[in-house]
């Protein structure tokens, strides 16, 4: 669910969902969920819960039988305690399919988006090479990895509103294509590979995902609210611009880029200029076939207002 349309979700929600009373709340379990989302299944993470957390609303008949039952419990959980620490669970275990995927970015440079950089992760943390056999998609997955811890940074930028709240739109949009652009650039010479791998049908999915949840931040991020057929018609149009940009860099030999940037600034200006015309066309067509009856005077303001 994007952010954009989880917001004008969410007063749906609150209208139907219904607050049971006091006296019949016998129990609340609070779950931590992680500051990174994730789109692939390798970085998912559920918390441990205890099997006797139920809490119990109704008084002990003598403080000896409350005091015997909290016994009884913190041994049990105890007991539990040192059944998990024995035996890893299932959170402990995609934790350090984390920490290898993120050590194998430092790999990536020398191997490429491959097994083997992989394989150096995970002897770098310090975990069996062995772990590398529980990605059911290997190469795919360290590129998701990348995609996500991308978006989650440029996700944190915009919520810290450092140097884009005094743009406009298209400023904004355009700066941050080129944060998350940059964000690829060390990797540039394997980014054909990156490419190439996202591309594969049995990825392409989680790639189309990705890169759809990237384009409605940016949006949500420049302040759009839209419900309309606009919604879809202005992803579309970064989308293709976020992708001739990505493709024009791994050609751009110019120092820091700058080409690339140049080309992406008059994207975006083209882009918010194309939909002034189709909005000026559009109050045209209104003007029209409303038959206003005005000046030409009339005409012209109701065109182009201001």
């Amino acid at each position: 669910m994007y952010r954009s349309a989880a917001k004008r979700l969410m007063p749906m929600f609150h209208r139907q969902v219904k607050i049971p009373p006091h006296n019949h709340i016998q129990s609340l379990s609070i779950f931590n969920s992680q500051s990174r989302f994730s789109t692939s299944s390798t970085s998912e993470s559920f918390p441990n819960q205890n099997p006797d957390g139920h809490f119990d609303s109704s008084s002990s008949s003598t403080s000896t039988k409350a005091f015997n039952d909290e016994k009884k419990t913190s041994g049990h959980d105890h007991e539990a305690q040192n059944t998990r620490t024995a035996r890893p669970g299932r959170a402990q275990y995609e934790e350090e399919q984390e920490r290898v995927l993120r050590a194998s970015l430092n790999h990536v440079i020398r191997f490429g988006w491959t097994e083997a950089a992989m394989i150096a992760g995970a002897r770098e943390v310090g975990v069996s090479p062995s772990i590398v056999g529980s990605f059911s998609r290997k190469e795919a997955a360290l590129v998701e990895f990348f995609m996500d811890e991308c978006l989650q940074r440029l996700i944190d930028i915009i919520d810290s509103g450092v140097d884009l709240k005094d743009l406009i739109p298209s400023a904004r949009i355009a700066k941050l294509v080129r944060i998350r652009l940059e964000m690829q650039a060390p990797y540039i010479s394997k980014w054909p590979q990156a490419l190439s791998i996202q591309a594969q049908p049995a990825n392409i999915t989680t790639s189309f995902k990705q890169r759809a949840m990237l384009i409605d931040e940016i949006w949500h991020a420049a302040g759009d609210d839209s419900t309309d057929v606009d919604w879809y018609a202005k992803r579309t149009i970064l989308g293709g611009i976020y992708s001739a940009t990505e493709l024009y860099m791994l050609t751009d030999a110019s120092p820091d880029y700058r080409d690339t940037w140049t080309f992406l600034d008059r994207r975006i200006r083209d882009a918010f200029d194309l939909k002034k015309s189709v909005q000026e066309a559009k109050y045209l067509a209104e003007a029209v076939g409303a038959g206003m009856g005005g000046s030409v005077q009339g005409l012209l303001k109701k065109v182009f207002p201001g």
